[in-house]
């Protein structure tokens, strides 16, 4: 395949330009947790263990700068807003699903490694 430019960037294959999408440690722990529907802010916070604010806010913007998640402000008082997965992001979960496999596989042969030392 061609290289391809997206944003200024040079991407050498779909794989890496897939990752830019949904790589680093917080964002598919972000997505899952949309899965079953919109949710707000403070429920994705408590649905993942050990991500700050500040990321999680950074991780927000970018994945909605992707165009993976849509972000609805209701006018209320206080305000409220709920994340929500998008059609783009959602045709990610079979990629998402086998690297989560992939990585049960390895957890798994790895801590039997460990095990038998």
């Amino acid at each position: 395949m061609p290289d391809f430019i997206h944003d200024q960037k040079l991407y050498y294959s779909p794989v890496e330009f897939a990752f830019a999408h949904l790589g680093g440690v917080w964002k598919i722990p972000i997505l899952l947790s949309l899965k079953q529907g919109p949710v707000r802010y403070g429920d994705l916070k408590n649905a993942i263990p050990h991500i700050t604010d500040k990321m999680l806010h950074s991780q927000l913007r970018e994945l909605e700068s992707r165009q993976m998640i849509s972000r609805k402000t209701y006018r209320e008082k206080p305000p409220r807003v709920e994340y929500a997965l998008t059609s783009r992001a959602q045709l990610a979960f079979p990629a998402i699903e086998a690297l989560q496999q992939y990585g049960e596989l390895l957890m798994t042969e790895e801590a039997t490694r460990i095990e038998v030392l």
